[in-house]
């Protein structure tokens, strides 16, 4: 057995029960780690010093029957966009000094401190997070596990392929246009984007209220798990959510049964799928009905907001690096600088005529999910290209939206949005379903995506590099 393949819940239960220690499961975490490192480029930096003195006092309290809380001892990874005590985060972008005390952690690290997680190191972004695919001037490209001639997706690409390939079961990433679900569906994994609010943020994003954090997990039971520690209140965000009414973890046993499930394989025609996509998603889908969900091929009233998206995460990007001098925009990613320039010459009017879109947006989804308990929709119309590159070659697009029409709807949305496995394409390539339900309803999610793990529709996100 090794312990890489193996789950956050499952290496729970082995140190409760002594058949290893999370000194045994950190050591493999941390070598499997610098095994894909030269290949994938999933990581920043490792932090093996700090997991490893972190993992012998785990072990202790598991020896003595007193384990810290809900994840002592499990390695779990950070996305460079989020505070991690003592070491920099430089969010991908060469205008950030090492330098300086890096004296606190972000919300969910914070959480994940105090119930005795093993961090392993920071994971992979795009600068600031900007787009759907990751590679920064700072740190190169980072490649899917499956195919490394491949993108990982982004801008939680380094996570999504540390947990693919078995470095920590665990990650923290942030969405905030599909940043974890687009990762998670080309590398095969979970991913979840819990509704607004539910895992405190700070720093604030200069995204604002697009940008999600959430768990990247081999299944919904790990990020149930992992939900229960990272959502809860933090002072320093005035936004926060109180808590959860109930254990995520518990209500996965809920199933779909009775379920009513919305099934809107493009949008009502607004996009254009692959077929080794559709296909699978469609399967998915009736094994949903098979269990019980009452499944109706339907469509949410939802034009694309891309423009509108573009004026928020553009004026956001704008925002970011307003007060840079010259010679730290000359370091900028070239795309993200184009970006930035666009963003500067919208108004305050531009702003808030976006800020009505996402406002129609979202009352129009709240009624629809007064009909409907959940959406399923394929994740994305595609599945990994090539790796590198904004947009797949010779597809005639322009930015990253322009083939994630099915993610950043719900970052306007705010609402629960999870990616589950359910297939592979012709090429052997993972597939995506997505399940959205209404603000607030993050059970229904992860017990939808759970109940397709206990049918065996869901892959098991895990990839055995050569030779393992």
């Amino acid at each position: 057995m090794q312990l890489t393949d193996l789950t956050a819940a499952r290496l729970l239960d082995g140190y409760r029960k002594g058949e290893f220690s999370p000194v045994e499961a950190t050591a493999e975490a941390l070598e499997r780690a610098r095994r894909i490192q030269p290949e994938v480029n999933a990581f920043v930096r490792l932090t093996e010093e700090d997991a490893l003195a972190r993992a012998r006092e785990s072990e202790e309290r598991w020896r003595r029957g007193e384990p810290a809380g809900l994840l002592d001892g499990v390695p779990v990874t950070v996305k460079d966009i989020l505070l991690l005590r003592g070491h920099p985060t430089l969010r991908g972008s060469r205008t950030i000094s090492e330098q300086g005390a890096w004296d606190e952690d972000a919300p969910p690290v914070a959480r994940l401190r105090e119930h005795g997680a093993v961090f392993l190191g920071k994971t992979t972004t795009p600068e600031y997070g900007w787009k759907g695919v990751t590679d920064s001037p700072l740190t190169g490209i980072t490649r899917n596990p499956h195919d490394p001639a491949r993108t990982a997706g982004g801008s939680s690409g380094g996570s999504a392929a540390a947990v693919a390939l078995g470095a920590g079961p665990l990650s923290l990433g942030t969405d905030g246009g599909g940043s974890i679900r687009i990762p998670a569906a080309f590398c095969g994994i979970f991913g979840l984007k819990p509704t607004y609010g539910r895992v405190p943020l700070y720093p604030a994003s200069a995204f604002g209220t697009l940008s999600h954090t959430g768990p990247m997990t081999r299944d919904a039971a790990d990020a149930a798990l992992l939900l229960d520690v990272i959502g809860a209140p933090d002072p320093r965000d005035w936004s926060a959510l109180p808590p959860a009414p109930g254990s995520f973890s518990e209500a996965l046993k809920g199933g779909v049964r009775g379920l009513r499930v919305a099934y809107s394989p493009t949008l009502g025609g607004q996009v254009a799928v692959r077929p080794g996509v559709a296909a699978a998603v469609r399967r998915a889908v009736a094994r949903l009905a098979d269990l019980g969900a009452y499944v109706e091929e339907t469509d949410p009233d939802l034009s694309d907001p891309v423009e509108a998206f573009h004026t928020l995460w553009f004026s956001g990007a704008a925002r970011l690096t307003q007060r840079f001098p010259p010679r730290l925009r000359q370091l900028l990613d070239p795309g993200l600088r184009e970006i930035c320039a666009q963003g500067s010459r919208y108004s305050a009017l531009d702003y808030l005529a976006a800020v009505d879109v996402r406002m129609g947006l979202g009352r129009r989804m709240g009624r629809f999910h007064e009909t409907y308990d959940l959406l399923v929709t394929p994740t994305l119309p595609v599945t990994a290209f090539e790796a590198g590159a904004e947009v797949p070659r010779g597809s005639g697009l322009r930015r990253w939206t322009g083939w994630t029409p099915f993610t950043y709807p719900f970052n306007l949305t705010q609402q629960p949005a999870a990616t589950v496995p359910v297939g592979t394409d012709g090429d052997g390539l993972p597939v995506g379903l997505q399940l959205v339900a209404a603000r607030h309803r993050d059970d229904l999610v992860l017990r939808a995506a759970h109940a397709l793990y206990e049918a065996g529709q869901a892959l098991s996100g895990l990839v055995r590099p050569a030779g393992s």
